[in-house]
């Protein structure tokens, strides 16, 4: 019963400070499941973080189902799912109670693109992190070479490119082109 109350109570933390999305939440999944709980490793969250991308639902509830079933089955996945979405919650109700009092103030809105521009810096350093944990070799190279650019210029959905990905990686590596 204390894992299920620690693990709520990570997922309910991670909710609570995560603005900006599912992808926001990538650099505090990290430190929290993967450096300081040992949930998860870096690898699996990836692996996470990509099926939750292209299955229904919201990314970060998603992942944290994932994590939580992987750790403590059907309960876990349970827990930290209400855990993520707990903050949400309770932070929109009064949001939408109180927007339309505080939405036209100046200072609202240039603290919301603050929080905007820290957000994407946040982005980038969880991309740099898992890029440095996902290309390992000349051929992972090549497939992040050509499926950033294809995602840079045409707008195909994520569910294409996880799914190219994992094809691409099973040729290669039967082809003997990966794992070296």
């Amino acid at each position: 019963m204390r894992e299920l109350l620690d693990m709520y109570l990570t997922f309910f933390r991670i909710g609570a400070v995560t603005f900006g999305g599912g992808y926001a939440m990538l650099p505090i999944l990290q430190r929290e499941v993967v450096e300081k709980k040992h949930w998860a490793t870096d690898e699996e969250l990836t692996d996470y973080y990509a099926i939750g991308q292209c299955t229904p639902g919201v990314i970060a509830v998603n992942t944290a189902t994932f994590i939580g079933q992987k750790y403590r089955g059907l309960l876990g996945g349970i827990i930290t799912t209400l855990g993520v979405v707990s903050p949400s919650l309770i932070i929109i109700s009064v949001i939408a109670a109180l927007i339309n009092n505080f939405s036209d103030i100046a200072w609202v809105q240039n603290a919301l693109g603050g929080i905007r521009v820290c957000v994407c810096v946040f982005i980038l350093n969880s991309v740099v992190k898992l890029y440095k944990s996902a290309v390992r070799d000349k051929a992972a190279l090549a497939m992040y070479v050509v499926l950033f650019a294809v995602a840079v210029f045409f707008d195909f959905s994520p569910v294409w490119f996880v799914l190219v990905a994992g094809i691409l990686g099973v040729v290669f590596t039967n082809l003997g082109v990966r794992g070296k």
